[in-house]
């Protein structure tokens, strides 16, 4: 993909320091997004040092939970999803994709990113099904007792738990981001679903590029961005039971290009496409 065009930075909104790197405003420069900073830019041409294609991370991210929530609304029951993390609004969003095929169905996004919740706000114009919360995704403890998320969220029924390109920007241990999920897995009911995106390192001869992109990402002004190995992204589903895909044809963690892609593939996969990976899972 093309780097995103040259463009004067608006004034920023109240409570957000365009000096200094925002992970939404990062995934929204790699979107070709508009609401992005010189500083959030800077990382963007940084990685690509290490993979030209690195934009690719995320518009497979992007496609990898489109196509995940479009099978969820389908081919479940499920009409209510907790959006983790969510990040900027960009042209599909959660509620989109969700809503497109059950127009009853309710979607709470969650972040604490100044820059998010000031465009969040806009969300909630849009219909009653669609709610913004400012939590810490990270803190599942308290996350699962905010009031404001428990009046939309009922947690006696199946409800879609989305953690997309969110946990490789946890900085603890990998054992501590499989805890934080497993929190979130112990508070979903039977018949719940969850689905999550996450840096690959695939071992392999991809592995120096994952780790040199790591690099930039971790020693940016953003601060974080660490690529797992498929078993340690397996790892944060916990028990659950894997969905299928279609490429591979068996339950797990694939590439996120690999998950039911919506066409036969006709151009090879570029570096960064090969390096992040995802998969649904079910709560028995």
């Amino acid at each position: 993909m093309p780097d995103a065009p040259a463009r004067s930075d608006r004034p920023a909104p109240v409570g957000v320091d365009p000096t200094r790197a925002s992970i939404a405003r990062v995934y929204d420069a790699f979107l070709n997004g508009k609401d992005n900073y010189e500083i959030d830019r800077d990382v963007l041409h940084k990685v690509q040092q290490a993979a030209p294609e690195a934009q690719d991370l995320a518009t497979e991210n992007r496609g990898f939970l489109i196509r995940a929530c479009r099978f969820l609304a389908s081919q479940t029951s499920i009409t209510q999803y907790l959006d983790l993390g969510s990040g900027l609004p960009t042209a599909e969003n959660t509620h989109h994709v969700v809503q497109r095929i059950n127009p009853e169905s309710t979607v709470v996004y969650v972040d604490n990113d100044p820059v998010v919740l000031a465009h969040g706000r806009a969300l909630l114009e849009e219909n009653d099904h669609t709610h913004f919360v400012a939590d810490d995704i990270f803190e599942p403890d308290a996350l699962l007792q905010n009031e404001e998320i428990r009046r939309h969220i009922d947690f006696s029924q199946p409800l879609v738990v989305l953690q997309m390109g969110t946990l490789h920007h946890y900085t603890g241990t990998r054992a501590e981001a499989a805890a934080i999920m497993r929190k979130y897995i112990d508070a979903m009911p039977s018949g719940s679903y969850a689905g999550i995106s996450h840096f690959l390192d695939p071992e392999n001869e991809l592995s120096k590029t994952a780790r040199e992109m790591e690099k930039f990402f971790i020693h940016s002004p953003m601060g974080s961005g660490s690529f797992a190995t498929k078993p340690e992204i397996e790892a944060l589903f916990g028990d659950l039971e894997m969905v299928d895909t279609s490429v591979l044809g068996n339950p797990g963690v694939s590439l996120c290009a690999d998950w039911w892609p919506d066409g036969p593939r006709l151009k090879e996969l570029n570096a960064a496409q090969r390096t992040i990976a995802g998969g649904v899972g079910r709560k028995k």
